[in-house]
């Protein structure tokens, strides 16, 4: 309907409901019948009321509202409307007309009047509700998690987009209070052990969790719960979007592996990072990566003097300048095309900036790949780290932050070999520079670039089936968000020769998460999509670990950061295992597998 005809039909009915309240309230003071004499006074309190009624019912912009969407702030401003409305009309009519209209009709003028107005202004909301009962069977059923304010609001927004392919038909809440309850005019069934009989007995197509406050460990119990349904999953966006009135339907996410890991956000000691990283230049190698791209969008945040982004990828490169730029970071940032293999090009870099802090993330981590390139893992996970640690020797960096990987202990692959290589290099270098060179050590971030997360996804979408190497196959997992803010962290402890072991939390079955992410996609696994195990690859192995037999583990500050204890490493015996390196670079991977076996002689050692 157009506005203009709509309030004018409404300003219509109003005069009507206006006019009929004043004649029936004076019918009712006289016994249903009015004496001649008083409808002069009638006909001018009417008039009089419909023209007061009207300018208040304007200022108070009730012909300016959505009343579809009525609520308890709709009835309030008719409530005050009318009231005022009312008053002005006695009054109006006491100085024009010199007349006191009775006390009686006043008041049940204005209850006639308010029950009216308010009464048409709602009909639309209660057909609209009418109208939606009447939809429900076209959309899919939908079980609200949490009947807190989160929850209320989604059901409120369900109930009224006419887009949503979803109704909400009960609430779960393991508060006993709302047990029974209604939530608008959905009943709170009770606690999460009435999930999955609920789903059942409503026949839910949909699972909206909508517990934005509680702790992470607490939502991961709720998804363990709910994942057994073999219903989709969704959540609600944090608590901070709804205190800001973000919450609507766009804002709903499915649920993540993430969700499943159930660990809290990392608390870090701002003052301590910003000692170290503020005012200072800080390079990033491997900046175009996963876990690099993640350290320059913290790093910014801590206001250094200056961001090197160095890495050998260009689209990658630009990607993370454009975002850094999107988002106008704070300190200025250079981007740099380079390759750690390079030391021509390194030596020019490190004398034309002079950085302060670097954080070496640049590395060939793909495992079976460098199963196949055993030479290009070397040149670049220990050549290049041994490259960019010497210059950061020559012109006195601060600190020096490797990134390392789980598979460095006890390797059974050319990546893992090279890593704990890379991790030995610059504990050599430590015991002689004034350089602060340090190590982190973690386990799989999930989303990485090749990654189990996104190949999974890939298969899912593709109609599976979704492959796994062996069905005991465990890992350690990570957000790159988390293991990035340990990272920086753990930078601030250094003292020098360290390798930081970050919590890990609990090893998850790479099958487990395989099927997860099958119901998280509303399918049941190994019905609707197949898991086929391809077996083990060459260099992988069923578990990975943490910490060498020698290391023993230190804990620091922080309860998720410990340390390994330095090992002791000859800079002479390494400088000349390095170079017996060089030499066999390029020949056989049997004769580069052997000498690796005498450096690192854990390697190959399977469990």
């Amino acid at each position: 309907m157009n506005n203009n005809v709509r309030v004018m039909l409404l300003v219509a009915l109003d005069c009507i409901f206006v006019g009929s309240s004043v004649v029936s309230s004076y019918l009712i003071r006289n016994n249903g019948s009015i004496p001649i004499a008083l409808w002069g006074e009638v006909v001018g309190f009417s008039m009089t009321a419909i023209l007061a009624l009207g300018l208040s019912f304007y200022y108070f912009k009730l012909y300016h509202r959505a009343w579809r969407y009525a609520s308890i702030g709709e009835i309030v401003s008719i409530v005050k409307a009318t009231a005022i409305g009312i008053l002005l009309a006695y009054l109006a009519t006491m100085v024009t007309m010199h007349e006191v209209v009775d006390f009686p009709v006043l008041t049940r003028t204005f209850q006639t009047v308010l029950i009216l107005v308010g009464g048409s202004r709602f009909v639309w909301r209660m057909f609209r509700d009418t109208y939606f009962v009447k939809q429900r069977r076209m959309k899919k059923p939908a079980l609200i998690i949490g009947a807190g304010d989160g929850g209320a609001s989604i059901v409120k927004e369900l109930k009224n987009n006419l887009a949503s392919e979803v109704y909400p038909v009960a609430f779960i809440d393991d508060d006993p209070k709302k047990k029974g309850l209604q939530v608008q005019g959905i009943q709170v069934l009770g606690g999460r052990e009435l999930i999955v009989s609920t789903v059942e007995k409503y026949h839910v197509e949909e699972i909206i969790i909508a517990m934005p406050s509680i702790s992470k460990s607490q939502i991961s119990d709720v998804i363990e719960v709910c994942k057994n349904t073999g219903v989709r999953l969704k959540m609600l966006p944090a608590l901070s979007a709804i205190l800001a009135g973000k919450v609507s339907l766009s804002s709903i996410r499915d649920v993540q592996v993430e969700d499943l890991l159930g660990r809290d956000p990392v608390s870090v000691d701002l003052a301590g990072i910003t000692d170290y990283i503020r005012d200072k230049t800080v390079l990033v190698t491997g900046a175009g990566g996963s876990i690099g791209s993640e350290l320059c969008r913290q790093i910014a945040f801590f206001q250094p003097k200056k961001l090197l982004l160095l890495g050998h990828g260009e689209n990658s490169i630009y990607q993370i300048e454009s975002e850094l730029l999107r988002l106008k970071v704070a300190c200025p940032i250079e981007t740099i095309i380079a390759d750690v293999q390079d030391r021509k090009r390194l030596d020019t870099i490190f004398n034309q900036f002079r950085p302060q802090v670097v954080f070496h993330a640049a590395a060939h981590k793909h495992v079976p790949l460098m199963e196949r390139n055993p030479s290009e893992s070397i040149k670049n996970n220990v050549f290049g780290t041994r490259n960019v640690a010497e210059y950061a020797d020559l012109y006195s960096v601060e600190r020096f932050v490797l990134i390392s990987s789980d598979k460095a202990v006890n390797p059974t692959s050319i990546m893992g070999v090279t890593k704990r290589i890379a991790e030995m290099v610059i504990q050599c270098m430590n015991v002689h520079s004034k350089t602060k060179f340090s190590a982190v050590r973690f386990g799989n971030v999930l989303g990485s670039r090749g990654s189990v997360i996104p190949r999974f996804k890939e298969q899912i979408a593709a109609g599976g089936p979704v492959t796994v190497t062996h069905p005991d196959m465990v890992r350690y997992f990570m957000t790159i968000p988390e293991a990035v803010q340990l990272v920086i962290q753990a930078g601030a402890y250094a003292e020098g020769g360290e390798v930081f072991i970050l919590d890990m939390g609990k090893p998850v079955k790479i099958v487990t998460l395989a099927e997860d992410l099958i119901r998280f996609s509303g399918l049941e696994p190994h019905v609707d999509i197949k898991i086929e195990f391809t077996g083990i690859r060459p260099g992988e192995k069923l578990f990975e670990e943490l910490l060498t037999d020698e290391e023993g583990l230190t804990s620091t500050k922080h309860n998720r950061i410990f340390i390994g204890r330095p090992a002791n490493i000859s800079r002479t015996e390494m400088e000349f295992e390095l170079k017996r390196l060089e030499q066999v670079l390029g020949e056989d991977q049997q004769s580069i597998r052997s000498l690796l076996k005498t450096i690192v002689p854990t390697y190959g050692n399977v469990s």
